[in-house]
């Protein structure tokens, strides 16, 4: 089993910037790819960006490419997703999720077992 925990959500501007962080415990050789989702009220969970922890591959929804960078700390099991120039629709609950493996279906929440419980962006 792995946990997963979210924190560094809050409510900003638009054209500000947060960083959200994830950190993993348990069994975390059991995942290589970890990273963000997000959802909004009443839309489906979509992907953010995703790394794959051994080789550093990063993936990206062409929504946020140029404006939000996913990277990692493996010595501390830690993701790190930092987003600038923030939008009203990044505006949502984010979820850090993790898998065994990245592929280019990293988008497809159901492919993911573990989640954490989300914390809250919300840009005006």
């Amino acid at each position: 089993q792995v946990q997963l925990v979210e924190s560094g959500g809050g409510s900003v501007q638009a054209g500000g910037s947060l960083r959200l962080a994830c950190r993993a415990s348990g069994d975390v050789a059991s995942v290589n790819c970890m990273g963000w989702f997000r959802q909004a009220p009443g839309k489906e969970r979509e992907g953010v960006a995703v790394i794959a922890t051994g080789t550093g591959r990063t993936y990206y929804a062409d929504s946020v490419k140029d404006r939000f960078t996913i990277s990692q700390d493996n010595a501390k099991n830690m993701v790190y997703l930092q987003m600038n120039s923030l939008k009203p629709e990044d505006t949502g609950m984010y979820y850090c999720a993790a898998k065994a493996w990245c592929s280019d279906s990293w988008a497809n929440a159901n492919m993911y077992n573990y989640w954490g419980q989300g914390t809250q962006v919300t840009v005006s």
